[in-house]
């Protein structure tokens, strides 16, 4: 029974893969936070902007804006190497504290090019959504 069992692991379809238009840059459209410990319906960040690239190689180029209040807005900028397995995406980067991850998954919607992000948040259970679009492809 444990052959058996080792062998349909082994035999197992492997995970989709993104298609190849999912490998380029797109604009961030809105981002949402959902926090648990407020009790408190889930807040949309307003003035959300900038770029993340995703390219076939496994490194990312994250460029996000968020209009801070009357402090104007705050610039985030995060480089390192991605991986997808199924609907999960990983960001793998270092930052002043050291290397780190940010995990959650992905939808991806072809016909629209758009790209929904969920980035698990802490405590567990809070999370940051991020919606994005890319441009059209480049017309021949």
């Amino acid at each position: 029974m444990m052959r058996y069992l080792l062998a349909a692991g082994l035999l197992a379809a492997p995970a989709p893969t993104p298609p190849a238009a999912f490998y380029t840059t797109y604009s961030y459209t809105g981002y949402t936070v959902v926090d648990l410990t407020t009790g408190e319906p889930p807040t949309q960040v307003p003035g959300v902007g900038g770029t993340l690239a995703l390219r076939a190689d496994g490194t990312y180029d994250k460029r996000l804006s968020l209009l801070m209040g009357d402090s104007g807005p705050r610039m985030f900028a995060q480089h390192g190497r991605f991986t997808t397995k199924g609907d999960s995406i990983v960001f793998r980067f270092t930052d002043l504290k050291g290397p780190d991850a940010q995990r959650g998954t992905y939808r991806y919607v072809a016909k629209t090019r758009r790209l929904t992000i969920t980035l698990d948040g802490y405590p567990r259970g809070n999370k940051g959504v991020y919606e994005l679009v890319a441009a059209p492809p480049a017309s021949r």
